[in-house]
């Protein structure tokens, strides 16, 4: 049994504070009507700009092996998938329920670890992932939807579809490491994807592409969270279990609700301390199975 501070778990908590840091921006992109196509293109284009940069300096081989390129591809697809589902659904989700939604992709990352990685379902393990959820459940607020019942239900299942997306990404990232996939070209893969993906959904979603400066900053800080929040997650599970340092990832939400509170753009409530205190549990019963 390893400590707290094993190295899986702390580059799970990296990409825990990197990913609240992201949420917290898409909050803000969010609050005013601007393409997201071009918005996911940027953060694709400084993604993979940061990404072949790092490479370079590092002195690294872009790897172009099989199981680089089938899971590059494979895991890029759904990350980028998981994106514009989720993005799709904020068009009549609330942002407090997409968001709960989609970190609730810990339960699919448990499950296809089991199935698809021979990874263990210890009693400790499935406390921890219980404590998480409930954690995400207790940050759940339901506000009045401006949309029709059948309207409701298509686009949460669509942010239902995009946790399955997201889940299948951190799965199929960690089979790649597993199949001595090379990690840093295989995150270039899913930097192109995304590029294409933000330019295709702009292509077919969007009548206003035009791109200005507020858009350029947002992707060079999106973006560039994203390289943080991918290699740290990367870093993670060539160390440790994806049902560990996934889910322990998952729980952003607590720092962008902090960050959310430190910025006055919600309240701290005595159902968000509690959640705040299932978190550090989940993360405290996870940290023990790294």
């Amino acid at each position: 049994m390893h400590s707290l501070f094993s190295s899986g778990v702390i580059f799970a908590l990296l990409s825990l504070l990197f990913a609240g840091l992201l949420d917290v921006t898409y909050k803000r992109y969010s609050r005013m009507a601007r393409s997201r196509g071009m918005f996911l293109m940027g953060m694709g284009i400084t993604f993979c700009t940061l990404q072949l940069s790092s490479i370079w300096v590092f002195d690294e081989a872009l790897s172009v092996s099989d199981a680089t390129l089938i899971y590059g591809l494979a895991a890029g697809a759904m990350v980028t998938a998981s994106n514009i589902l989720l993005i799709e659904s904020f068009t009549h989700l609330d942002v407090s329920l997409g968001s709960t939604i989609y970190r609730l992709n810990t339960i699919g990352v448990v499950a296809l670890s089991w199935l698809f990685l021979a990874e263990s379902l210890a009693l400790l393990k499935l406390t921890g992932i219980a404590f998480g959820v409930l954690a995400a459940l207790l940050l759940y607020q339901h506000h009045k939807q401006q949309t029709t019942r059948h309207d409701l239900a298509l686009f949460f299942w669509l942010a239902v579809l995009a946790s399955v997306f997201r889940a299948a990404f951190g799965v199929l990232s960690k089979a790649g490491i597993n199949a001595d996939g090379n990690a840093s070209s295989m995150m270039v893969i899913a930097a192109t994807c995304w590029i294409a993906g933000g330019l295709a959904y702009a292509l077919v979603r969007e009548t206003n592409k035009k791109i200005n400066l507020n858009i350029i900053g947002y992707s060079l800080l999106s973006g560039s969270l994203v390289f943080m929040v991918v290699n740290t997650l990367y870093a993670a599970l060539a160390r440790g279990d994806a049902s560990v340092v996934i889910p322990i990832a998952n729980l952003s939400f607590v720092v962008a609700l902090l960050i959310s509170v430190l910025l006055k753009m919600e309240q701290l409530t005595m159902r968000k301390i509690s959640a705040l205190a299932l978190a550090i549990v989940a993360i405290s019963l996870l940290s023990q199975q790294a």
